[in-house]
């Protein structure tokens, strides 16, 4: 399966940050042509419930094109949030 690593979260992701950053990776993982995309959240040190949302939207998007959404390298934080919401399909393991 080929993989394209094609874009990362930013240090920063709440609702303050939440419309630029799903414009930026939405614009990042359309133009990407591997059946499954990645986001690497390595970098993410600060968010809150929008981070979530912003996942959720990219992961709709890329269902639409048939593909799906990877997220590697999760925060404690994000993963805290996605399972206080009950999306741990976001997440891998």
């Amino acid at each position: 399966m080929v993989v394209a690593a094609a874009a990362r979260l930013p240090q920063q992701l709440t609702l303050n940050e939440a419309v630029q950053t799903l414009e930026q990776l939405g614009t990042a993982l359309a133009t990407q042509t591997a059946p499954t995309l990645q986001i690497d959240a390595s970098g993410l040190e600060v968010c809150d419930s929008s981070a979530v949302a912003v996942l959720l939207e990219l992961r709709r998007r890329m269902l639409a094109q048939g593909k799906t959404l990877q997220v590697t390298h999760i925060p404690q934080r994000l993963r805290d949030l996605v399972g206080l919401y009950g999306m741990s399909e976001l997440l891998p393991g």
